[in-house]
């Protein structure tokens, strides 16, 4: 059996190869998966240029469709996001809202489902504990994680 397969989006502000506190508490995490015999991999948001949309491909100097063919080889989704004046930050809130655009592409298309069907999400919150519980509800939340397992 293979396998299983995680990857961390890393939704800090701060570009490769800054120092991100997310990613360092992603470290502590990963170094537990690798113990159970997973392969992890990490990716930063901020790193591939996203075009602001809810659609799938925006074209020329969108490389969300990039990003996305990491997310499909992945059995686990982990996002991770700072914590900034109780939201998430602003990277996390495009990830989510590109995520809604695969809606209308169905893996299969005999059951219809979707792309993230059957993916086990989760989701490392770091920063301001009073925004902590608003974060959480608000991604956890959100139509695009309702179809993965969490």
């Amino acid at each position: 059996m293979d396998p299983l397969k995680v990857l961390f989006i890393n939704c800090t502000l701060k570009k490769s190869p800054e120092i991100s506190n997310t990613e360092a508490l992603w470290h502590t995490v990963a170094a537990l998966y690798r113990q159970q015999g997973c392969q992890t991999n990490q990716l930063r948001v901020i790193d591939f240029p996203l075009l602001s949309s809810t659609t799938w491909d925006e074209g020329s100097g969108d490389e969300f469709p990039q990003l996305f063919e990491f997310i499909q080889t992945a059995n686990i989704l982990i996002v991770g996001t700072p914590v900034i004046s109780g939201m998430r930050s602003s990277q996390c809130q495009k990830l989510i809202e590109r995520l809604q655009g695969t809606y209308h592409i169905q893996i299969d298309p005999a059951t219809g489902q979707f792309p993230l069907y059957n993916k086990v999400f989760g989701l490392l919150l770091l920063g301001d504990a009073a925004g902590g519980n608003h974060c959480l509800a608000q991604t956890c939340g959100s139509s695009v994680v309702g179809v993965l397992n969490y």
